[in-house]
């Protein structure tokens, strides 16, 4: 199975792309949506965070808001929630692969680049758009403001450094265009694979 990490940053289309490649055909394993079903209700995170973060668990469930808090007010939060919820992520892409049947799988982690987990990809794709797009997708959501936007940003990698770094770049300024790059993204690895 050919492992195609896709990765961008925040506003940039990657979720709407990893939809693309799905329709088309390969198995697609999102983190985030990992994380979300880990922190959900009996998911294999709560046990965890009821022992070391047990003000951060409601109603049976990891809570964002509190975790949010908990981090804003211990510079230590951080590295100990990442230590408890990326062997479970882990755990969770790998029993993705075991169970995956599509020649190809797409990888959607808004951090592979930060993380390493390029390494463990065959390839690497990066979607893009203009940073005055990509402020305005964000914000059009009116899930934060422009001073959270701009903390997250800063802390990922820049743009220009990503798609430097990826195998291809697919520019999400329009759904066609977008869909149009997926398939020759798709065509390209099934290349690869036949002369592999």
């Amino acid at each position: 199975m050919f492992l195609l990490g896709l990765t961008g940053s925040i506003g940039m289309g990657k979720s709407t792309t990893g939809a693309m490649f799905a329709e088309a055909g390969c198995a697609r394993w999102d983190a985030d949506a990992a994380v979300h079903r880990l922190y959900g209700r009996g998911g294999a995170a709560v046990p965890a965070f009821e022992m070391h973060f047990p003000k951060s668990v409601r109603d049976g469930e990891v809570c964002r808001t509190a975790l949010k808090s908990i981090i804003a007010e211990d510079p230590t939060a951080l590295p100990r929630i990442e230590a408890l919820v990326h062997p479970l992520v882990a755990e969770d892409r790998a029993e993705f692969l075991r169970n995956a049947k599509a020649e190809i799988a797409v990888l959607d982690i808004p951090l592979l680049f930060e993380t390493g987990g390029e390494r463990e990809m065959d390839a690497v794709a990066c979607v893009t758009i203009p940073p005055e797009l990509q402020a305005e997708r964000v914000l059009a959501r009116g899930t934060m403001t422009e001073a959270q936007f701009e903390a997250i940003r800063a802390k990922q990698m820049p743009n220009e450094q990503k798609c430097a770094r990826s195998d291809y770049v697919i520019k999400t300024d329009t759904l066609e265009h977008a869909r149009a790059q997926v398939q020759d993204v798709i065509r390209d690895i099934r290349r690869r694979i036949a002369h592999a």
